[in-house]
């Protein structure tokens, strides 16, 4: 699979885009990125989400927003009610139109500082995202002119989440080169796509077709931390959607991650997450 820049679809009359898709099968792993923000619903589907260094556990009523060239996708697992499709409702408009409302409209504000939250992918809680369902999906089924004002009173609604988590570890600068972009995608979709597995560093230097010196530096700069640290994110993210999601022991889970020490497992997790994966699981149980 190739990384890509998605070109996103344009509506004639409208300053931001959306999509009602609707898949039948599964929401497949593509590993894209584009400039604009993305804020998307996922209905009757579980899977996991992959955003920058992120990778969480998702079900229905999955509500995200997602910062400007920050690489993501969804991967489901199954659909809730057979019968019906993976759904996800996606909107998107960029950082100017957003700055043009908070910029201009001293009431609208707090959406400048919820897009500058987003930076690193935003997940909003269950309770707003259930909240805000009904609106989102009215806003659909609007006349174009009134879709904007739907949609204004969403992220008004989205800034007032207190609960709203941070995902990735760090947001994608934006002045990324077109050369260095097409770099760092080939090595950030073979890591994605192979994080289970050994990783090394040969290999990557190889796709970038660099230095080993020129990939550090590459990675460095344009995701803010190592290689092997990146990697350590992604397999303890799976590690967590599989401890909160499933009944799999805990060394099945670690061998399944890409840890063959069990001991190592549970070390870089606890490093990540402040507790063994036994007491994360335990959370969820409690809960």
């Amino acid at each position: 699979m190739r990384p890509y820049l998605e070109k996103l679809p344009t509506i004639p009359g409208a300053s931001w885009g959306l999509l009602n898709r609707r898949l039948d099968d599964a929401i497949p792993f593509q590993w894209h990125h584009h400039p604009e923000y993305e804020l998307t619903l996922t209905l009757n589907s579980r899977g996991q989400r992959f955003i920058g260094d992120h990778v969480g556990f998702y079900g229905d009523g999955d509500l995200v927003l997602v910062g400007p060239n920050l690489p993501h996708t969804w991967a489901s697992r199954e659909k809730i009610e057979r019968d019906g499709p993976h759904v996800a409702l996606v909107m998107w408009f960029d950082g100017d139109w957003a700055a043009r409302l908070s910029d201009g409209f001293v009431e609208l504000q707090p959406i400048g500082e919820l897009m500058r939250r987003a930076r690193c992918g935003l997940h909003f809680s269950a309770v707003m995202a259930q909240r805000l369902r009904p609106q989102i999906e009215a806003l659909f089924a609007a006349p174009v002119p009134e879709r904007l004002l739907l949609l204004v009173r969403v992220l008004m609604a989205l800034a007032r989440d207190g609960e709203a988590e941070p995902l990735a570890s760090a947001s994608v600068p934006l002045d990324v080169g077109s050369e260095d972009r097409a770099r760092i995608d080939r090595v950030l979709t073979h890591i994605h796509t192979h994080y289970a597995e050994p990783i090394r560093n040969g290999e990557l230097a190889a796709l970038a077709a660099l230095s080993l010196s020129g990939l550090h530096r590459l990675f460095a700069r344009h995701t803010r931390t190592t290689i092997s640290d990146y990697v350590m994110r992604l397999r303890v993210g799976d590690a967590c959607a599989r401890l909160s999601g499933t009944r799999q022991p805990v060394r099945h889970i670690a061998e399944a991650v890409g840890y063959n020490a069990l001991a190592n497992f549970n070390r870089q997790f606890k490093a990540l997450r402040g507790m063994t994966p036994s007491e994360y699981r335990a959370l969820f149980k409690a809960g």
